[in-house]
């Protein structure tokens, strides 16, 4: 089904949603109503979240919960205290024995706090299992999935996601899911977003067409798994794990209807704007999703992305100019190459620029952008994404110390020389 944050309705089973109301007092085929609720009830209109489920058991239908005995690298802690230094990371090996999705990841950076509904925390994977009998849920924050290396099957309450590298999956907050792979092993990147639910940007004076288009977005349709057994399901609440058992497999949803739901985007459908005369224009035009704050403009967390695109400014230096931002900024590469990075930067990288770092274009690609013949050229082969926050994000001890930290990241920056041939001031 199509269309961002539209009202849908889905049925696996002929005549298993109730027509004209919610919650009727004996439900066809013996259903449970339950509903999910991702805002406050009385969220304007426009803002509200929320769905109704009609499952095989209901989801209190649990054990008690008990602490999670989770890996340590899944809720590494920030390092303190933060420095400016730029940082750059390689992509993380394949573990050595069976690993699943969510045992895998691995945090990179944080901030804000999920107890205050603010900021992100951000994670790399790398699994070589699926998560089988283990299913997750998060109340902290919706979670987008980003894949770069093989493909990841999201089974969810609301139905099923098949998501390859160039799609991502946003999952939101407290809905039940569960990752499994759809090769042998599969690698990437994940947010959890403790901020305002992803929306899409406004265009402003874009009008009403491009980035990306709201059709493109895409929800699953109802399905459903009636099998009793023992199932495990972790939580995580104000950033700790706890783990419960349950007595049926909880995609139990046989229908379901609302505007709260995962969904799913290809990236390569995303409408890209760029300059058709002069300059290099801000990153802010290539933002599939934002997270708003109350400060217009600034976003919790914003979700951009640099797809294949035509490059054609007159004139101009057409790589990402040198800068320094208010807004932290940490980047992954899913394919190709990125055109202001050269060696370093593979596919399953990631880098940092926190709030006021120096950072730009490496000397190598400054010497092939300045010496470059201006003519239309097509950038192919390459998708790179960007998490920007007003925020500071703060590296882990994992991220420091964990192993896959490039220590001469700086170096690709030290050879650019002084170029300035003008006489001397008087």
């Amino acid at each position: 089904m199509s269309g961002f944050g539209n009202e849908f309705a889905t049925e696996a089973i002929a005549g298993a949603l109730p027509q004209g109301r919610n919650s009727p007092q004996r439900p066809a085929f013996g259903l449970y109503p339950e509903q999910i609720s991702g805002s406050a009830f009385t969220a304007p209109r426009d803002r509200n979240l929320r769905s109704w489920m009609y499952r095989i058991l209901p989801s209190v239908r649990h054990g008690a919960y008990q602490p999670w005995q989770h890996p340590s690298d899944l809720s590494a802690i920030a390092h303190q205290p933060v420095s400016p230094q730029q940082e750059r990371w390689n992509p993380p090996p394949m573990p050595q024995h069976d690993c699943h999705w969510l045992r895998s990841l691995k945090r990179m950076v944080l901030n804000g706090s999920a107890a205050a509904r603010q900021g992100a925390s951000i994670y790399v994977y790398a699994a070589n299992a699926s998560m089988d009998e283990c299913f997750f849920q998060s109340a902290d924050g919706e979670w987008l999935i980003i894949p770069q290396e093989g493909g990841l099957v999201v089974m969810t309450e609301f139905g099923k996601l098949d998501i390859d590298p160039g799609f991502i999956a946003v999952i939101p907050r407290g809905i039940r899911f569960q990752v499994n792979l759809a090769s042998s092993t599969a690698r990437g990147y994940a947010c959890e977003n403790w901020g305002a639910p992803f929306r899409l940007p406004d265009l402003g004076p874009i009008g009403s067409n491009g980035l990306a288009n709201p059709r493109d977005f895409e929800y699953p349709v109802a399905s459903y798994v009636d099998k009793p057994g023992s199932y495990q399901l972790v939580s995580k609440l104000l950033d700790a794990y706890w783990v419960c058992e349950l007595p049926t497999h909880p995609m139990n949803v046989v229908a379901w209807h609302g505007n709260y739901a995962p969904y799913r985007y290809h990236l390569k459908r995303f409408n890209t704007i760029n300059t058709v005369s002069f300059d290099h224009p801000d990153p802010s035009i290539f933002t599939v999703l934002t997270s708003p704050t109350d400060n217009p403009g600034t976003a919790n967390l914003d979700f951009v992305i640099f797809p294949e695109r035509w490059m054609v400014a007159e004139d101009s230096f057409r790589p990402p100019w040198f800068h320094r931002n208010v807004m932290s900024e940490f980047m992954g590469l899913i394919e190709g190459t990125y055109d202001a990075k050269g060696d370093g930067f593979s596919p399953g990288c990631s880098s940092l620029h926190n709030c006021m770092s120096a950072h730009g274009p490496d000397a190598h690609s400054v010497d092939i952008a300045s010496a470059a013949v201006l003519e239309p050229h097509k950038q192919t082969g390459t998708l790179a994404f960007m998490l920007e926050s007003s925020l500071v994000f703060q590296p882990t001890d994992f991220a420091l110390h964990g192993g896959l930290r490039q220590s001469d990241y700086l170096a690709c920056w030290q050879s650019l020389q002084n170029r300035f041939h003008g006489s001397a001031a008087t």
